[in-house]
């Protein structure tokens, strides 16, 4: 297989909130996303297992590139002190393009008490022609400071 068809994406978003509560929204409430950006999420369910727990299957309803799409998601890992989540996306139109797509989310105290939410995408193509997904990892970067936004309006 050529190397052409793995990839590693990354960005950096700062948002004016505190690492934990942002981790705790993404991990523990991501259901709460689709009050937040309801044109964005439009619902996120559990299938399987417990909110915020290793293991457990998420269903995401979204609007991604003017569509609405699904995904459904294992959280294969969580470590509340470094406030990391990763998603491995196990159903949906994504795994058309790609064999294996993984989602890395970490948020890191900054001293001002702000966080920066570090975003990688890790991903397999099936096939040279697919393209790297970078307004996929712009959709999250732009859903991670809707959500800084509107956790520091939050006591």
């Amino acid at each position: 297989m050529s190397s052409e068809l793995f990839g590693k994406l990354e960005t950096e978003v700062e948002i004016n909130t505190p690492a934990a509560k942002y981790h705790e929204l993404f991990t523990r409430r991501p259901h709460h996303l689709s009050s937040i950006r309801p044109d964005r999420i439009q619902s996120c369910e559990l299938l399987e297992g417990q909110w915020g727990r290793q293991g457990s299957v998420i269903y995401w309803n979204y609007c991604y590139d003017g569509k609405t799409t699904v995904a459904t998601d294992l959280i294969e890992a969580v470590d509340d002190e470094k406030n990391s989540v990763t998603f491995k996306v196990i159903d949906g139109p994504l795994l058309e393009h790609y064999k294996s797509f993984r989602l890395i989310v970490e948020a890191t105290r900054k001293g001002d008490g702000n966080s920066l939410v570090h975003l990688a995408v890790e991903y397999e193509k099936l096939h040279e022609q697919v393209s790297d997904p970078h307004s996929l990892l712009q959709f999250v970067a732009d859903l991670s400071k809707d959500m800084g936004a509107h956790l520091s309006t939050q006591p």
